[in-house]
């Protein structure tokens, strides 16, 4: 599928299975005539509701969806991981089949579309992780990284933060945040959290303006503290924990 033109899209990332936020999300997007819709991945990865994320998104056979590290996961046949246990036995072969069909990054025009980095999708793009926890990568390692780049607009997830950097060169990279996860605490490469450090549901728009592009990011209110119940009521404190307050459980 191609995007249309000149026409504004949105970019979702980050669902993680929270059927709640994306709902509303689809609605806000939807009030907004915009028609196209990439997703950047790590779509069903939660102990929300999993099923009815799939069977909504795979009802807009129009969308464009980027293989999260987490969608790659699902697609294994084991894990040593609590959420992939609750996951996997749930999913149907023809939603395997449809996150097969996914992405590993994907370009139109001047924009790029990945999950983590354009190498791989499970490291951060605008951040670093140190025995110290997560810092901002520095303007110039980040012009250097993406220096052979054809693309100026690099759509990029992962992290569940959303943030916009511009580089000297005229790259702009854009995180929109995380639609259904607004924090997590990670062990790997070391110890860290990542926050938004809200709970609205997050995604960005883009649209044209004044012969560039405009990225609005947007942080919309849904009912979130039905979310954080439907994850309690999975056993899983933490995600609850994060959809309330935008905070990692420590």
């Amino acid at each position: 599928m191609k995007m249309k033109g000149q026409q504004p899209f949105a970019v979702i990332s980050d669902i993680h299975s929270n059927i709640y936020a994306l709902e509303a999300v689809l609605r806000d997007i939807d009030s907004r005539g915009i028609q196209t819709i990439v997703n950047l991945g790590d779509t069903l990865f939660g102990p929300i509701d999993p099923i009815a994320t799939a069977e909504k998104l795979m009802k807009r056979s129009e969308m464009i969806h980027i293989m999260g590290n987490c969608d790659r996961y699902l697609l294994q046949e084991q894990m040593d991981s609590i959420t992939f246990q609750h996951v996997k036995p749930l999913l149907t072969q023809e939603m395997l089949d449809w996150i097969l069909s996914f992405h590993k990054q994907w370009a139109q025009d001047d924009f790029l579309f990945c999950h983590g980095t354009l190498f791989a999708d499970d490291v951060y793009m605008l951040e670093e992780v140190s025995p110290f926890g997560s810092a901002d990568k520095s303007v110039g390692t980040l012009t250097v990284e993406l220096s052979s780049l054809e693309q100026n607009i690099i759509f990029c997830g992962h992290t569940h933060v959303p943030k916009s950097v511009w580089l000297p060169d005229g790259k702009l990279i854009v995180n929109p945040g995380s639609v259904g996860l607004p924090a997590y605490f990670e062990e790997t490469p070391h110890p860290h959290t990542m926050e938004s450090k809200s709970p609205h549901a997050k995604y960005v728009i883009v649209a044209p303006f004044d012969n560039s592009w405009r990225v609005e990011h947007v942080n919309l209110p849904y009912d979130f503290e039905l979310a954080a119940k439907r994850a309690e009521e999975n056993n899983r404190s933490d995600y609850a924990y994060a959809i309330r307050y935008g905070r990692a459980e420590l």
